[in-house]
């Protein structure tokens, strides 16, 4: 009796073992299956240009598909509120930027996630800097004489930008705080008819992302009177910064990036941070981004989170005082 109670409890403490004692297939094994990466906006802006070469990246470097789908609207409310509340399991990812977790949320108190308690940050990609263009007709060689210009115009001189809550917007309201300007926005939808109205003479300033102006400035049909990057481009060395002119609160670039659910897994944000900071380094995706005057900081996680805090602080109260509101 006493042997076979002797052989059921090392049977029993087997299977134990088995049952008890075997590694769960969790997270380290992650991606198992496809993961979906949310682009906030429609296809062919910067968003989805950097969300799609992040995935085609991942896709070869981790050996699961990532699915690019565009989830457009509410200025990237309706792409950030789903993966907000998606499950933190690592297969529903976010390309987004500034706009949705910095712009939307100030100037919407009812925005309906928290920038920074609703999702897990996890990649800066970056983006291309602001710059502040005239039209070649108009007299206007540098920003100090652009400023002496509006100050004798108070309120009665425009400029465009690609919309309310845009990067080239933030970087304008900052300039008329600092200069104690008074200029009258003019919000378009889009850089395309920007840059017609300001080449057309309709407006006299347009304050844009280089991107959307960089061959007008080539051809010199307008001209770029200060650029937001921290130095000089090397593709536009006539081009002086906002800095060198007397401006150096006025270094910022419009960036993007990869985030995901809160409470995202410590080891799938790590990898996720590692191979989107290699697909940067690689060399067919530095001169795609080159020609964008896209420089993307390699920052950890936590230094990422970080930048995203800072910026909120930073914007929010340009945003409260130029009175900007959703469209």
């Amino acid at each position: 009796m006493g042997q076979f109670a002797g052989s059921s409890s090392a049977v029993f403490a087997l299977l134990a073992m088995g049952v008890f004692g075997a590694p769960a297939p969790a997270a380290d094994a992650w991606p198992s299956r496809p993961v979906k990466m949310i682009v906030s906006f429609a296809p062919g802006g910067t968003t989805d240009i950097l969300g799609r070469i992040v995935a085609e990246k991942l896709t070869e470097s981790l050996g699961q598909p990532f699915i690019v789908e565009n989830r457009a609207g509410a200025g990237g409310i309706v792409g950030a509120q789903a993966v907000a509340k998606a499950p933190p399991d690592g297969y529903t990812l976010l390309a987004t930027g500034i706009g949705p977790l910095v712009v939307v949320p100030a100037m919407n108190p009812n925005a309906p996630y928290d920038p920074i308690r609703d999702f897990t940050h996890i990649a800066l990609f970056g983006g291309p800097p602001a710059v502040l263009a005239v039209p070649r007709d108009l007299p206007l060689k540098d920003l100090n004489a652009f400023v002496a210009f509006a100050k004798t115009r108070p309120g009665a001189l425009k400029y465009g930008s690609p919309g309310v809550g845009s990067h080239g917007q933030l970087i304008f309201e900052m300039l008329k705080q600092e200069a104690g300007l008074s200029v009258i926005h003019v919000p378009y939808r889009g850089s395309g008819q920007v840059v017609t109205d300001l080449m057309g003479g309709h407006i006299p300033a347009a304050s844009t992302t280089l991107t959307g102006v960089a061959e007008q400035i080539k051809a010199s049909t307008i001209r770029g009177l200060a650029v937001s990057s921290a130095h000089r481009l090397p593709d536009f060395p006539d081009i002086p910064t906002y800095a060198e002119q007397g401006y150096p609160k006025l270094v910022s670039n419009i960036w993007f990036c990869l985030v995901g659910p809160a409470r995202l897994p410590e080891n799938i944000v790590k990898r996720l941070n590692a191979e989107v900071i290699r697909a940067f380094q690689q060399p067919d995706v530095r001169e795609r981004l080159g020609r964008d005057a896209i420089d993307p900081e390699p920052l950890d996680a936590a230094a990422f989170t970080a930048f995203v805090k800072s910026e909120i602080k930073r914007w929010t109260p340009i945003i409260k005082a130029a009175n900007m509101e959703s469209e």
